[in-house]
C-alpha cells in the first residue's frame, strides 16, 4: 500500500521510468514532478502537474512529502547532487528505491537518495554512498564502495574491494579487476577494462571499432 507522496525532480525520460517504478514498486505514491522554472517548458507529465522547482515548498508541504531528483550523470553527477541538496535545504526528505528484483544483501549499507533497478547483484559488505544511481544488470562485488553521487551504467562488472570515487561515472559493459581504486571525478567509457588504481579526473574513453573492409551484402552474399 502507498502511503508516502513523493515528488519528482526532472521530466526527461529518467523522470518518467522513475515514476514508473515508484508507482509500480514501491510505498511511494508520485503526486507530481518539478522543474526549475528556467527549464519549464510543461505544465503537466503523465496525468501529473510539472510545478517550478523555485516554489514548490508553495504547493507541497516538506514536512509531508518526500523527493527524488531524477537526473543522470549531467556535469559528472553535480546538478542530481545540485538540486538533491536544493530540496534537503528546503526541508524536503530525499526518497531512494530499490527494486525488488534486484539482489541487495543484507548487510549491504546504502545512502539516502538512491535508485537501484533490476538485476542488480550487491555482495555482502558492500558500502552505496548517498545519491548513487544503478542502472539495471550490474555486479558489485563484496567489500566494495561506491561513494557518493556516481552513476554505474548497466552491466558494469565491480569486483571485490573495489573502491569508486565521488561522482564517478562507469559506463555500460566496463569491467574493475579486484582491489582496484578510482579516484573521483573519474569517467570510465563503455567496455573499458580497469586494471590498477586511476588518479583523481581520469577520463577513460572507448574507441570505434573500424568496418571490416568487406560489407554485410557481401559477406553474406546477399545479391538484391
Amino acid at each position: 500500500m502507498t502511503s508516502k507522496k513523493l515528488i519528482i525532480v526532472g521530466d526527461s525520460a529518467f523522470a518518467e521510468i522513475a515514476h514508473e517504478y515508484f508507482s509500480a514498486d514501491s510505498e511511494y505514491e508520485v503526486v507530481s514532478f518539478s522543474v526549475e522554472r528556467d527549464f519549464l517548458r510543461r505544465h503537466e507529465l503523465r496525468g501529473l502537474p510539472v510545478v517550478a522547482f523555485d516554489e514548490i515548498e508553495t504547493h507541497f508541504n516538506p514536512d509531508t512529502h518526500f523527493v527524488f531528483v531524477a537526473t543522470v550523470y549531467t556535469q559528472l553527477n553535480r546538478l542530481r547532487t545540485r538540486l538533491a541538496g536544493a530540496a534537503k535545504k528546503k526541508g524536503y526528505k530525499l526518497a531512494s528505491y530499490v527494486s525488488s528484483r534486484s539482489f541487495v544483501w543484507r548487510n549491504v549499507e546504502l545512502g539516502e537518495h538512491c535508485f537501484i533497478f533490476e538485476d542488480n547483484t550487491v555482495q555482502p559488505f558492500v558500502k552505496v554512498g548517498n545519491n548513487v544511481i544503478l542502472w539495471s544488470g550490474n555486479h558489485v562485488g563484496h567489500h566494495s564502495i561506491i561513494r557518493d553521487n556516481c552513476f554505474i551504467a548497466s552491466h558494469a562488472v565491480i569486483s571485490g574491494f573495489c573502491d569508486i570515487g565521488q561522482n564517478s561515472f562507469v559506463g555500460v559493459n566496463a569491467t574493475l579487476a579486484n582491489n582496484v581504486q578510482i579516484g573521483r571525478d573519474n569517467w570510465i567509457g563503455p567496455n573499458v577494462a580497469i586494471m590498477k588504481n586511476t588518479e583523481a579526473g581520469s577520463l577513460y574513453k572507448t574507441d570505434q571499432p573500424e568496418p571490416a573492409k568487406i560489407s554485410t551484402l557481401r559477406f553474406f552474399k546477399i545479391m538484391d
